[in-house]
């Protein structure tokens, strides 16, 4: 017996009714049956009011009926019919005549130009696959890095060998978006000083939409290099991700004698809090008149090293600080950048200032260094105040 499979019925359309008579309609319905053996349905669109859902919509459900309205992403139109329904969790918005629903967590999508943080997740024999928080891997090829001494050649099968000891799997270094493919994966470079393996510092993961900014974040701890960097403790939020928009990478003064801070803000969500690297300028300070080439050959000597340097205790207090103000932002929703990132660092050392022996009852006993509970709500709104 053979299995006949009907086509779903659309809920917001009407059938269309001819103006001939019913016999004819229903002979036509019945001459449908017999060719195919599946009734076509002859139905037209019903056309909607106008209104746009508000608030968050949920996957399957009808943002607007209405034709005059085009689909954007995060969207689905019914062939048999007008309605613009969700395909993702979010918040619609409007552009002129489009429709988009922004996703509420998502990956994230590389651009050409984007500057990420990743971690290298498998070695092969021309290039490392890379985790930069997209779906699917991204690639950096072996003819995208300096080599050591700032030789500029092709890469020979003798530099295929050693390819594990420029980078290894768990190394987290930060690139640069050279292309993007057709199927979505990135091609990734590292030709630059700026540019590398990442060491001495503290690895974090604001997950969501990465740079487009989700509206439901987590903050998770990592391990830095390969050589076992400082690792991060585990929280979670409602954060806004990474600000794509503003300065991603800068080097903070900090205080109580921690010395200079490297910030890295990836768009893809990822973040780098370290040592200040003074290689660069320790070689132009010593060296007026060095050529770009030769300035290459004297710091690639010890870029691709996995050995962490010595970090004082000041300077290591001051970048635990530094994380805890990225996890009060991340928890109280504010997105991520060079601004909130400063304005809640002092907003801390404010809050140490406030808590003296009789707030100890207010903000706990846990000592200056705890940034959780009464004091991050005090920071919180020392940050967003006069914004």
């Amino acid at each position: 017996m053979a299995i006949t499979i009907l086509p779903p019925v659309v809920e917001d359309v009407t059938p269309y009714h001819a103006d001939s008579d019913d016999s004819m309609s229903g002979a036509d319905s019945d001459s449908d049956v017999e060719m195919s053996g599946v009734s076509r349905p002859n139905k037209k669109p019903r056309t909607g009011n106008g209104k746009i859902s508000s608030g968050i919509v949920t996957p399957g459900e009808i943002v607007t009926a209405d034709p005059k309205w085009m689909r954007g992403h995060g969207t689905y139109m019914n062939p048999l019919s007008t309605s613009i329904i969700a395909t993702v969790a979010g918040k619609v918005q409007q552009t002129n005549k489009l429709l988009s629903v922004h996703p509420l967590r998502a990956r994230y999508i590389p651009e050409i130009g984007d500057l990420v943080v990743g971690r290298i997740v498998e070695v092969q024999s021309k290039r490392w696959k890379v985790d930069v928080a997209a779906p699917l891997l991204a690639q950096l090829p072996l003819s995208a890095i300096n080599l050591p001494g700032g030789i500029l050649r092709r890469r020979t099968s003798a530099d295929e060998l050693q390819i594990r000891t420029f980078f290894s799997e768990g190394d987290l270094v930060v690139a640069e978006v050279q292309s993007v493919h057709q199927d979505g994966s990135a091609s990734l470079h590292t030709r630059s000083l700026k540019y590398g393996k990442l060491r001495n510092g503290v690895f974090l993961a604001v997950t969501g939409t990465g740079g487009s900014g989700a509206s439901s974040s987590s903050v998770k701890g990592g391990v830095g290099s390969g050589s076992g960097s400082s690792a991060a403790a585990a929280s979670s939020g409602t954060g806004g991700g990474v600000v794509r928009s503003r300065r991603q990478v800068w080097t903070h003064t900090t205080a109580n004698g921690g010395g200079e801070v490297d910030i890295i803000l990836g768009v893809n969500g990822y973040i780098w809090i370290s040592k200040h690297a003074d290689g660069a300028e320790a070689v132009s300070s010593t060296t007026e008149n060095v050529s770009i080439t030769r300035m290459e050959e004297m710091v690639s000597s010890s870029i691709y090293s996995s050995q962490n340097d010595d970090v004082p205790p000041q300077t290591r207090r001051e970048i635990a600080r530094l994380t805890q103000c990225v996890r009060v932002l991340v928890q109280g929703g504010v997105r991520v950048d060079e601004d909130t990132l400063t304005d809640s660092y002092e907003a801390s050392l404010q809050v140490d200032l406030e808590v003296g022996d009789d707030e100890e009852e207010e903000y706990g006993q846990e000592g200056r260094e705890y940034l959780e509970g009464a004091k991050a709500r005090r920071i919180l709104e020392l940050t967003m105040q006069g914004k």
